[in-house]
């Protein structure tokens, strides 16, 4: 399949679902005094459904994220889904942004106008980028693929035909966040000569280190790295290990449970800002977790945190 536009329009009957499921949902109990100390707040989870049933209106940001030119083609027997949005400047260079998890490629929307258009908010036009956004497969609207084994290495090489074949750019620059880094490391690393830089903001999990061997000399930095990094996996990395090994289990509870996976969702959303705890009403997160809700993203999103923990395994060996 070549190039296609793409327009997101969600069926009726999906929406009269969901607000069906959002006024029977069988509620929990709490500890006293516990808040958020053994998972999301339920006081905070009644009021964010509240307002996802009665007052979140998706029909009006459906029709705001059709703002973006959108686009899906076929790589690898996997639909891709891409926004692509060129820039307004003399020479703009191509970059392309991979979003990671639980987010979606909504994670760039408010930065995609700035890059393509930076004579509007007081930058130079001289600055300006042609930006793709892709959908990780299985993430929004890219299809999922049937089979394990789509791993960041693939997905990069997927992104590396998307940028060169399919969009006919030469070279590009590249930047991600958590399994967007992953993907980007491996374009830089199997693909440097069609790259002119990269922009990671994280790291991620450096598993090499945390599993290095008594002989390895780690420096005081490195040791540092280990200690902070085993605490979080300890305290946050629940989540990680359910997803890498039985994501299917996972997914007959998220994908029949709106309120399940809004808890899922929103307590990772919550963890891994700076902010506490955010607005119910904040459109960016309910815009992800609608979407999320829509395409039953947890299955495909643990088939490839699988894949991911396979792919370490094998590197160290």
């Amino acid at each position: 399949m070549s190039v296609e536009r793409f327009h997101i329009h969600i069926a009726d009957e999906v929406l009269d679902d969901l607000k069906r499921r959002l006024h029977h949902i069988r509620w929990p109990d709490q500890l006293e005094n516990s808040g958020w100390d053994r998972g999301v707040d339920l006081t905070y989870l009644k009021s964010l459904v509240s307002y996802w049933r009665e007052q979140y209106d998706w029909r009006e940001q459906e029709s705001q994220l059709n703002r973006f030119s959108q686009f899906r083609c076929k790589i690898n027997g996997v639909d891709v889904h891409f926004v692509h949005e060129y820039g307004k400047g003399p020479n703009p260079m191509p970059i392309i942004l991979t979003h990671g998890w639980p987010d979606s490629y909504l994670r760039y929307q408010k930065i995609i106008p700035l890059l393509t258009d930076p004579a509007s908010y007081g930058g130079d036009p001289k600055d300006s980028f042609d930006v793709i956004v892709p959908s990780l497969p299985g993430f929004a609207f890219s299809s999922s693929p049937d089979h394990p084994g789509v791993n960041n290495y693939q997905v990069s090489e997927m992104w590396a035909k998307l940028m060169t074949k399919e969009l006919g750019y030469d070279k590009f620059a590249a930047a991600g966040g958590d399994i967007g880094s992953g993907v980007t490391r491996y374009l830089a690393w199997n693909h440097p000569e069609l790259l002119f830089g990269i922009h990671l903001t994280d790291i991620g999990i450096i598993r090499d280190l945390l599993t290095s061997h008594e002989q390895v000399k780690l420096s005081e930095e490195e040791l540092q790295y280990k200690k902070r990094a085993l605490e979080w996996l300890s305290l946050e990395g629940g989540y990680m290990s359910i997803q890498s090994t039985r994501p299917q289990t996972l997914a007959y509870g998220l994908s029949d449970s709106p309120a399940g996976l809004a808890g899922w969702i929103i307590e990772k959303f919550r963890a891994w800002s700076d902010c506490g705890v955010t607005s119910v009403k904040d459109l960016a997160k309910m815009n992800s977790l609608r979407i999320s809700w829509f395409i039953g993203l947890l299955t495909q999103s643990g088939r490839q945190r699988r894949c991911i923990t396979k792919i370490h395994i094998l590197c160290r060996h």
